[in-house]
């Protein structure tokens, strides 16, 4: 067996993803998986980071550490579900948390993730490999998205045209072997906001995690002229390969005008996600063919079905449909990153971040 672990902590600060993964066949498969939660107070602190416009070197290490350390529980939880111990696992694939990410068009782009990767490995008693995205950044690229390159591994053989989506706090899209200049590849990029404008809308207004299935933005009618105008904004109009995070869209950016119900809200925050969406397939995607979402997105039934309604073209579904868990795969992805690392194998994909060249992504830290 081979065995890897991912860790994945996403824009929507809600909690610690951790999975096992087997790579000792051809087709990765997934052991165990767990979904730790972060505190209320942990939240309000990581949600509070990536919006300030400055902060504290205290404030940065200490939340550095306290990442860290939901890290190492994660760990030492999914080891006890897949009945494991740290000796037989190779190492764990930790995408930490981000604080900040800015692409640069112009070479001035960064990308910061906080969760000390030393405290990880010296805590858990396994290699860890940390940092995925700057050796990107440093050859040129975006730093991401990263996951299509594991979407190619797992999902790029298909009978017909097929897009994946990942649907976290930020939505991205994998465009699967595309035909571009007459060579085929695989096309990656953000597509703008997925579940954090619906997601903040309910912590700060509602009292509530999410919108669960989306029943009040089924009850609820969208402001189009509200969209509209939030289409206009510079993201969407950049072409790709392209990258953005909560720091650009935010409820600060982009709030639902006054006075509306908070199904109307709910309603135009469900709206402009699915028409940045569409937005995107129309410039980058495949005109019909499958369209597989994964991440939180895909448990709200009513976002499913907008997007079903909006390309009629295209059968949407999940990313289940092929055995791969829609919940676990950004921290599966993030195995598999580590497993390349381990192995001196390149992790990006430069027609989807933009690099100069393939290269070996993240830092490993010895046991």
């Amino acid at each position: 067996m081979s065995y890897y672990i991912g860790l994945m902590s996403g824009t929507s600060a809600d909690g610690m993803d951790a999975v096992v993964v087997d790579f000792s066949q051809a087709k990765p498969a997934l052991v165990a998986a767990c979904g730790g939660h972060y505190s209320e107070e942990t939240r309000q602190q990581l949600r509070t980071a990536a919006l300030a416009d400055s902060l504290t070197p205290d404030d940065v290490m200490q939340l550095d550490r306290l990442i860290a350390d939901y890290s190492v529980s994660a760990i030492k939880q999914v080891l006890q579900q897949a009945g494991l111990t740290a000796t037989d696992v190779q190492a764990v694939g930790s995408h930490g948390h981000t604080l900040r990410h800015r692409s640069g068009q112009k070479g001035d782009g960064f990308s910061w993730q906080i969760g000390d990767p030393s405290w990880i490995a010296e805590h858990s008693g396994i290699c860890c490999i940390a940092d995925f995205r700057r050796r990107d950044i440093a050859a040129g690229g975006e730093g991401a998205p990263l996951l299509p390159a594991f979407h190619q591994a797992v999902l790029g053989h298909g009978e017909q045209p097929r897009m994946v989506l990942n649907l976290g706090g930020i939505g991205n899209l994998t465009v699967l072997e595309s035909q571009t200049f007459g060579q085929p590849r695989t096309l990656g990029f953000d597509t703008g906001p997925g579940n954090a404008l619906m997601d903040d809308y309910c912590q700060t207004h509602l009292n509530q995690s999410c919108d669960h299935n989306g029943d009040l933005a089924r009850q609820g009618q969208a402001d189009e002229n509200q969209i509209n105008i939030w289409l206009q904004d510079s993201y969407f109009q950049q072409p790709a390969p392209k990258s953005t995070g909560r720091e650009h869209f935010n409820l600060t950016r982009f709030q639902p005008s006054a006075p509306q119900s908070h199904p109307d809200a709910l309603a135009t925050l469900t709206e402009f996600t699915v028409n940045s969406v569409i937005t995107a397939i129309q410039q980058h995607g495949h005109a019909s063919g499958e369209l597989l979402v994964c991440g939180g997105g895909a448990h709200n039934a009513y976002l499913m079905q907008r997007l079903q309604q909006q390309l009629p073209r295209h059968q949407v579904s999940t990313t289940a449909q092929y055995g791969v868990d829609p919940d676990w795969m950004e921290a599966m992805g993030f195995a598999w990153l580590a497993q390349r690392t381990l192995q001196g194998l390149t992790g990006n994909l430069p027609a989807v971040t933009g690099a100069k060249g393939e290269r070996i992504l993240g830092g490993i830290y010895p046991v």
